[in-house]
């Protein structure tokens, strides 16, 4: 059995605690606990105390990076959460918050059920459908595939 594994790495607009910020940081935990009362929902990665990765200092030269990543049993359930709860809102409004002019990246994969993506398997995913395009190996929301590697049409 398979789960599906999202992740998502952008860059902030500024430091989560600027004002420009607030509205986001005040939703982060209740947007994150929503996910994981969400039907399907399996794990998130968290920093040590719990809270959204976004806390987390990653390896990387900005630090204004975001990433998150989660894996959901389906592609239903992971959709459901994405575009049909208060999620939406800041996915249709991630102009106010992000910088979307840089190269924001969002990947999906089918892992292993029982299995959890690191941050290393994401950079690898990343540059993997950077170079190759949506496969059953790495996509984006362009191209679905099942976890057979059949495609999906939206």
């Amino acid at each position: 059995m398979f789960h599906i594994a999202q992740a998502n790495v952008a860059r902030f607009r500024a430091p989560l605690d600027s004002p420009i910020m607030k509205e986001f940081t005040d939703f982060l935990e209740p947007v994150n606990k929503l996910a994981e009362e969400s039907p399907g929902f399996v794990w998130r990665l968290t920093d040590s105390e719990g809270r959204s990765a976004s806390y987390i200092e990653f390896p990387f030269k900005d630090e204004l990076t975001a990433i998150n990543i989660s894996v959901w049993q389906d592609y239903e359930s992971l959709s459901n959460f994405v575009y049909t709860t208060v999620h939406s809102y800041f996915l249709r409004n991630k102009k106010k918050w992000f910088d979307i002019r840089g190269h924001s990246q969002f990947i999906m994969w089918w892992i292993p059920e029982g299995e959890l993506p690191t941050l290393e398997m994401v950079k690898e995913k990343l540059e993997f459908q950077e170079k190759h395009g949506d496969t059953p190996e790495a996509f984006s929301i362009k191209q679905l595939f099942d976890a057979q590697g059949n495609p999906l049409k939206k």
